[in-house]
């Protein structure tokens, strides 16, 4: 097996959580690299779209963002922002999200606000964008987000987006139809939601790292108990994915070596 890189892990490990028919909202960076992933090798009949509008586009070329001109190319209806949000909180479809956070908790909320305190902050962030919506409205979301000490936190600077509140059943008494945090993907492993208490517990690790290593790296308690080894990526979904996929390297970054 010749060397990769967390990134590309990660896209692939993420891309292979989507199932056929599934509808993708990417937004830009990581989420729109896993989201072609997902269409390109694991779930050929997914259906992606951005925010601005570009709906079922043919991905023959990776965007750089969402104001992309190639996220219109080949799509079965360019639209809007209102049409794209329409979509994503549609009750009848599977519309899953992909986001990025500065923050998260152990119930999976998110900060992309800032952080500190807010008449005070330390450091601002682009702030929720589509994310609350997407949080809010999908069938489920797939977030990224970094493995470190400082992101993972007992308790967020600001919240932004809704996760599974405070556990159990406090994101349906609290009014959401419908949705959640479905996995946390990282540049470790892949983290997933306890089906009665909500909280996080390691699912997957990499072959690079160890369960013990990540619980160090998280801010909060977290159950390691049931964590099993990811499988390297394999041969094809490498080459796909370098040579089809990102060959620029626009979000894969440096190649490994």
């Amino acid at each position: 097996m010749e060397p990769y890189t967390a990134t590309e892990i990660m896209a692939l490990t993420a891309g292979s959580l989507v199932q056929n028919n599934d509808i993708l909202f990417a937004g830009t960076g990581l989420s729109m690299l896993a989201a072609t992933v997902a269409k390109r090798i694991h779930a050929p009949d997914a259906i992606v779209f951005f925010e601005t509008g570009g709906i079922d586009p043919s991905l023959e070329e990776l965007p750089l963002a969402v104001a992309d001109p190639r996220v219109m190319v080949g799509t079965s209806v360019n639209s809007g922002l209102a049409d794209a949000l329409s979509i994503l909180g549609h009750p009848k479809f599977r519309t899953i999200a992909f986001l990025g956070a500065a923050q998260i908790d152990c119930y999976g909320n998110l900060n992309s606000t800032m952080l500190g305190t807010y008449e005070n902050p330390e450091q601002r962030f682009p702030g929720s964008g589509g994310a609350c919506d997407a949080a809010s409205l999908a069938y489920g979301i797939i977030v990224f987000m970094q493995h470190e000490y400082r992101r993972f936190v007992n308790k967020l600077d600001y919240f932004t987006s809704p996760g599974w509140l405070s556990g159990y059943n406090s994101r349906r008494e609290a009014g959401f139809l419908r949705g959640g945090p479905m996995a946390v993907v990282t540049n470790l492993g892949v983290l997933k939601f306890d089906d009665i208490t909500k909280m996080m517990y390691l699912d997957q690790y990499y072959p690079f790292t160890d369960p013990e290593t990540i619980a160090l790296k998280t801010g909060f308690s977290l159950d390691i108990s049931r964590a099993k080894k990811c499988s390297p990526p394999k041969e094809d979904e490498l080459k796909m994915l370098r040579q089809e996929v990102d060959p620029q390297r626009l979000i894969l970054g440096p190649m490994p070596g």
